[in-house]
């Protein structure tokens, strides 16, 4: 019987169910309107706020959740800018208290992020692994923004990680999936005991077909900002990454044809009047 789009399993990460397989980013956009009408093209319904208190106010003085609607969105606080542990964690019960005083069902988890360095930010494993073991303890689900090594991700899941979020390339690089192979593996290892257990790819995303990519190798969603924000005209790059993200998981559901060395006719070659095959 086919199948189609609308009779896809909604995406639970956590307590958290979700129809939209696309997380978008509020940061980097020109103005918090341009932000407005991104997210609302995007279909997102959750979208990821960084909590640090300087990065809540515009250069203007306003504050960026008075231009979010927060019975459309469910904010998704996240720990960007944090070297340590111990900073991620007391960023992430920051978030915490601000998103209950808003009422706001994203108060109970947060994207982890705990940066090795500035020049690559890349994600420290050891102190990753560290602050997800705090904060899981501490009542938080954990969305761990890590590499695409497997035994990383594998740690982070045992550690109780609600969702593990491999990158796909340096953030904001654009550059896509870069190791495809060890994301397939980390899926593997993630889902060999719960196929369910949810997988998003997080970071170097840069246009439509990354995304695409990414959900046809198995992915679950795509968490992703300056591929919209720094693109050349965002609203309209906001609706691709949006298709991305639908036809990459109709096509994953769909299941591709197989590699062949050959080429395979598409037409039949027997049945018609007169025709040979050269051999």
């Amino acid at each position: 019987m086919a199948t189609t789009q609308s009779s896809d399993i909604p995406l639970q990460l956590g307590s958290h169910t979700l129809t939209s397989r696309l997380i978008v980013g509020t940061g980097k956009y020109a103005t918090y309107e341009l932000m407005q009408q991104c997210l609302a093209v995007s279909e997102a319904e959750v979208i990821t706020v960084a909590i640090r208190r300087e990065r809540l106010l515009d250069k203007n003085g306003r504050n960026i959740l008075d231009f979010i609607d927060l019975s459309r969105y469910t904010i998704l606080p996240n720990t960007a800018g944090c070297f340590t542990a111990d900073e991620a964690v007391r960023v992430a019960r920051l978030g915490r208290e601000i998103l209950e005083g808003l009422e706001n069902p994203g108060a109970n988890w947060v994207k982890l992020e705990v940066l090795g360095d500035t020049r690559t930010l890349l994600p420290d494993p050891i102190a990753t692994l560290q602050a997800t073991e705090k904060l899981v303890a501490d009542g938080f689900q954990v969305l761990c923004y890590t590499t695409d090594d497997p035994m990383t991700a594998r740690r982070l899941k045992e550690a109780g990680a609600t969702s593990v979020m491999p990158a796909g390339s340096p953030i904001g690089s654009g550059q896509g999936i870069l190791n495809p192979n060890n994301i397939r593996i980390c899926l593997e290892y993630l889902k060999e005991d719960d196929p369910t257990y949810p997988v998003i790819v997080d970071a170097g995303v840069g246009t439509a077909s990354d995304v695409a990519v990414a959900m046809e190798l198995g992915c679950d969603g795509v968490l992703l900002n300056t591929g919209i924000a720094g693109a050349r005209d965002p609203l309209l790059m906001a609706q691709a990454m949006r298709d991305g993200v639908r036809a990459g998981r109709s096509a994953f559901r769909a299941g591709r044809i197989p590699r062949k060395l050959y080429a395979t006719a598409s037409s039949p070659e027997t049945g018609v009047v007169g025709s040979t095959v050269p051999k």
